[in-house]
């Protein structure tokens, strides 16, 4: 009899173990009275990618690196001289004399170009151009038909020139290829789909061009670390089931003029984003609760949009977030204390919005001046809108879609009420660092916004 019994208790074990379980990790911060909601597991990225390969085998015996004033045989010289020459021939202005020192017949001593070992033959090649800066001018500067001939190449940095033309498909052919910089430059037209198709490029930056038109989807599906394609014209809304496959680590959209939403897809992307800025276009609708999968983020930012609602209470869960900006949106009701907790906060922005109240964690973060909440409708405090305005919005008719989402709390966090007057009681007693006197985050992201010098 008691053996026939032991599976019975096993089972009602199990089943108040489960329910103890989900209330305990759906239950929000700040919320110990939220109707129960079960958060959904973190999402697995769409795409499982390798780790990736190194663009030649580490068996390889290659031969020390030579110089370039001795780096024998020369790998392609006679194709990398002739398309040099054109070149030089069609760039008329040139301030840094670049073109000066293309002369004689050892490519490695020419200005801007790097050579090293090219792996499969074994000899010396062309394996980088660093053009950053050069400025060079002229009616022809046609990037495709130079890169097309360096066979070799692994690194083209070529910002702040006057390159145009059509970026040709034949960049899939470069087997070492994996930084490609051509920011600043005059390249018109859509996206360069050739640009997809290099398989082993690491770093993508094509900011401050005249792109426009959509994005491909097939841009979040490269393997890249880095993608900066902001400070163009790009339009339309960013591909929703795409968008979170993106294995990049810095990511900007900003300064361009993207409509609809923030992609819900984001959330897959949180074995590795960890800065992405969409500030500055014209983003609409409400913040999916997605984003507080990203655990690995430290910015965050969708200032200057045209975004709506609360802040999901999924936002406690960006335990690394240092640099965040809601600001200039239409943001609205209670600020969330959890978000107000986050141990790395170093400068929060959601200022110009129309939130209506704050608890003491947010408190803390406003004296603290690590908290920006300027112009919002928050009473008694300095620096608000009008009691008119605020007034005139709170009429608005507002919706959000998926609204029970905002509850959703997929990590675990303080719970109960006692845990939360702890926490309230360890916060009056201990003065929270300005933002004066904690280390300043260095993000890599904002320092793409700045325009290359020209």
């Amino acid at each position: 009899m008691h053996m026939k019994m032991f599976p019975r208790l096993l089972l009602a074990l199990f089943v108040f173990f489960s329910f103890f379980l989900q209330y305990s990790l759906a239950q929000p911060a700040g919320c110990p009275r939220c109707p129960l909601i079960s958060a959904p597991p973190r999402p697995n990225p769409l795409i499982k990618r390798p780790p990736r390969s190194p663009l030649y085998p580490p068996s390889l015996n290659l031969m020390p690196r030579r110089p370039p004033n001795n780096p024998g045989r020369l790998a392609n010289r006679a194709r990398i001289l002739f398309i040099t020459q054109e070149l030089k021939r069609n760039i008329t202005y040139d301030p840094q004399n670049f073109t000066g020192t293309w002369v004689g017949n050892n490519y490695c001593l020419f200005k801007g170009f790097y050579c090293d070992t090219v792996p499969d033959l074994n000899i010396t090649g062309l394996a980088g151009i660093l053009f950053n800066g050069a400025r060079f001018g002229g009616r022809f500067l046609n990037f495709y038909r130079f890169i097309r001939n360096l066979p070799d190449i692994a690194i083209f940095h070529a910002n702040s020139n006057n390159f145009s033309g059509v970026i040709n498909r034949n960049l899939n052919q470069l087997r070492y290829f994996y930084e490609l910089d051509l920011s600043n430059n005059k390249f018109p037209g859509g996206f360069p789909a050739s640009v997809i198709g290099a398989k082993n490029l690491t770093f993508v930056d094509l900011r401050y061009n005249t792109y426009k038109g959509s994005v491909p989807p097939s841009l979040f599906n490269v393997d890249t670390d880095v993608l900066f394609i902001n400070n163009n014209g790009f339009n339309q809304s960013i591909p929703a089931a795409t968008f979170g496959n993106t294995p990049a680590l810095f990511l900007t959209l900003a300064n361009n003029k993207f409509t609809g939403g923030i992609p819900r897809s984001i959330g897959r992307a949180w074995k590795t984003l960890l800065e992405v800025l969409f500030l500055n276009n014209r983003l609409t609708g409400c913040l999916p609760f997605e984003i507080g999968y990203l655990i690995k983020a430290t910015v965050f930012d969708v200032g200057g949009n045209l975004l709506t609602g609360p802040i999901p209470q999924s936002f406690g869960c960006l335990q690394k977030l240092q640099l965040l900006n809601l600001a200039h949106n239409e943001f609205y009701g209670t600020i969330p204390e959890n978000l107000c907790r986050l141990p790395n906060a170093y400068n929060f922005s959601l200022s110009y919005n129309y939130f209506s109240q704050v608890g003491p964690a947010c408190l803390r973060l406003i004296r603290a001046r690590r908290l920006d909440v300027r112009r919002n409708c928050i009473v008694g405090l300095p620096q608000q809108k009008s009691a008119a305005e605020c007034t005139r919005f709170s009429a608005r008719s507002k919706s959000c879609a998926r609204a029970n989402t905002f509850n959703y709390v997929p990590c675990r966090l303080a719970t109960s009420t006692a845990n939360l007057a702890d926490a309230e009681d360890e916060e009056e007693g201990r003065r929270l660092a300005t933002i004066d006197e904690m280390p300043a985050p260095t993000p890599r992201t904002y320092a793409a916004l700045e325009k290359p010098h020209h």
